[in-house]
């Protein structure tokens, strides 16, 4: 039988919920959707926007450069609550996704963050269920946007949407 720790169930759900954003019914479905009339939208995120990492936007962008719109995506807490008695693990992960926006502008910034993020809360609604290898998620989540900072293209603005992914595992 093999050990079962919580970096591999944080890694384990992170990936999971990576392949929410970056598959065909992920954010750029919901983004599509969200900007039909709008002229000359590019603002589609790709998998290299998509990173499983917790790490503060100034130090993001000194080590490797960031595209935008940035999407970082990470298990905030792990927690195992034995809610089926005779698993090895049956509990919750405490999910985030960091949505960070940058331009050149202050006009505008904010509602230009707001697509990503309704994007990113629809993608969520069509997630619920069960994920596979014992992960489900009932459809609960909390969005708060942070003020806007100076960085990136001269300003930079970002939301966190966070939410728990159930994990039962033997």
């Amino acid at each position: 039988m093999s050990t079962l720790t919580t970096t591999k169930i944080g890694s384990a759900v992170t990936q999971k919920v990576i392949q929410r954003i970056t598959g065909p019914a992920g954010v750029n479905a919901e983004l599509g959707a969200l900007t039909q009339g709008e002229p000359g939208f590019t603002g589609l995120v790709d998998g290299a926007q998509v990173r499983a990492q917790n790490v503060a936007a100034d130090l993001a962008e000194r080590a490797a450069g960031v595209k935008y719109p940035a999407v970082n995506v990470y298990c905030e807490r792990i927690v195992n609550d034995l809610r089926e008695k005779f698993r090895r693990f049956s509990g919750s992960a405490q999910m985030a996704i960091e949505l960070r926006q940058s331009q050149d502008r202050l006009d505008g910034i904010q509602d230009r963050l707001e697509l990503y993020v309704d994007a990113t809360m629809q993608m969520l609604n069509g997630s619920r269920g069960d994920w596979g290898d014992g992960m489900y998620y009932t459809g609960q989540y909390q969005v708060a946007y942070l003020p806007v900072k100076q960085g990136g293209k001269n300003f930079t603005q970002m939301a966190k949407v966070t939410f728990e992914i159930g994990v039962s595992k033997d």
